[in-house]
């Protein structure tokens, strides 16, 4: 059910301004805008908070982190998707693309078995209206491995897919371009010696010299098929992205570089960059500051990444300390990325549009969402 809600004393985050006014939502989709606007008999009297667009997010992690919350701990699938879906939504998200890998360096049945189940719950809890945020699929095929298209073929007919992003985690480039962050990475989560490790890296290797065109080749050749929007991930340098943008994909995800972002702003490439890396400052692989992309005018589209609350912190931080006004930095987490999936529903708070919204106090250093209505209805 949508209700009529009318908010008072708000600044509301309008294209390209943020202005003082009162905002009316009815029947589900914005329905009345006044600048200026004073109070309202039965208004909610949202003190100068900020009043936006609900947060659309391209690529979250987050969903795994609930279904495995301890290393050997597999949580009921059913209560760690309802988990993900309300911490979303508190963190003021309204749509999200639940990034799922298919294709697992490690070659891990127990993980390509989670990843179905993962999905499979997502399509009833959606089919039942049990989920807060609309909840849309992100699939991100690693290249190098042997079995990938398997998965992929079966997942890219889902009715919820809509992105793709090319990933290849073979160490020595891209993300771990420093074969050495990737040995402390990994042998910090599985704790393998380093005899093992060596193992692993030829392994990796060698199948990345087997599988990665071909699979490359057909993962393009279906999701051009059906019209998904396609990513890069990590590229690291200029070649990395003239690859990318030579093969029609719209936007280079987590660019490790400052060259590769430059070269994708040349190439009408999105950037796409962590809003974690945005709120620690750097980057957990030791790559390029998000921040200093912003400062440099290379970044278009900001992601939670593994952490759902980073997104409004890293969009404050944008602001406050990446040379962005308030309006651009709004824009990176709403339109920017509505525009870039095909949702020109939401992202803009415009008379006519689906009425996805969110309160925000955006006085202190770190954000709070107050409130969020999906399609006006209070959900968060």
């Amino acid at each position: 059910m949508s209700y009529e809600v009318v908010f008072t004393n708000a600044r509301i985050a309008l294209p390209g301004r943020v202005v003082p006014g009162n905002l009316v939502i009815r029947g589900g989709r914005i329905a009345e805008l006044e600048p200026g606007g004073g109070p309202v008999w039965g208004s909610l009297d949202c003190g100068g908070d900020l009043v936006m667009p609900g947060m659309v997010e391209i690529h979250t992690d987050n969903l795994e982190k609930h279904v495995v919350p301890r290393p050997g701990v597999a949580w009921p699938i059913g209560s760690a998707v309802l988990a993900h879906d309300a911490q979303v939504a508190a963190s003021g998200i309204t749509t999200v693309c639940d990034a799922v890998t298919v294709g697992d360096i490690w070659n891990d049945p127990s993980r390509t078995g989670m990843l179905r189940d993962m999905v499979r719950a997502l399509d009833e809890a959606s089919a039942a209206r049990s989920l807060r945020a609309e909840h849309l699929l992100h699939l991100r095929a690693e290249l190098s491995h042997g079995n990938l298209l398997d998965g992929f073929e079966q997942l890219s007919t889902n009715p919820r897919a809509r992105v793709v992003t090319l990933m290849d985690h073979t160490p020595g480039q891209r993300q771990f371009a420093d074969e050495a962050v990737y040995r402390r990475y990994y042998q910090g989560k599985t704790r393998l010696g380093d005899r093992e490790m060596d193992e692993l890296l030829e392994r990796h290797r060698q199948s990345q010299r087997r599988h990665a065109a071909p699979n490359r080749a057909r993962v393009l050749e279906i999701a051009r098929a059906r019209g998904f929007v396609m990513g890069s991930h990590d590229d690291a340098s200029a070649a990395h992205v003239d690859e990318a943008a030579g093969s029609g994909l719209a936007f280079s995800e987590f660019p490790t570089t400052e060259e590769a972002a430059r070269r994708a702003r040349e190439t009408g490439l999105g950037i796409l960059v962590g809003a974690p890396n945005v709120v620690r400052g750097s980057s957990h692989s030791g790559n390029v500051s998000a921040l200093g992309l912003a400062r440099l005018g290379l970044v278009d589209l900001l992601s939670s990444d593994y952490v759902p609350a980073s997104l409004v912190h890293g969009m404050a931080r944008l602001h406050r300390e990446g040379g962005m006004d308030l309006p651009s930095a709004i824009a990176c987490v709403t339109s920017n990325p509505a525009d870039l999936l095909g949702l020109g529903d939401r992202g803009r708070i415009e008379v006519g549009k689906r009425a996805d919204v969110i309160r925000v106090d955006d006085r202190a250093e770190i954000p709070v969402v107050r409130a969020t209505w999906r399609a006006g209805e209070r959900v968060a």
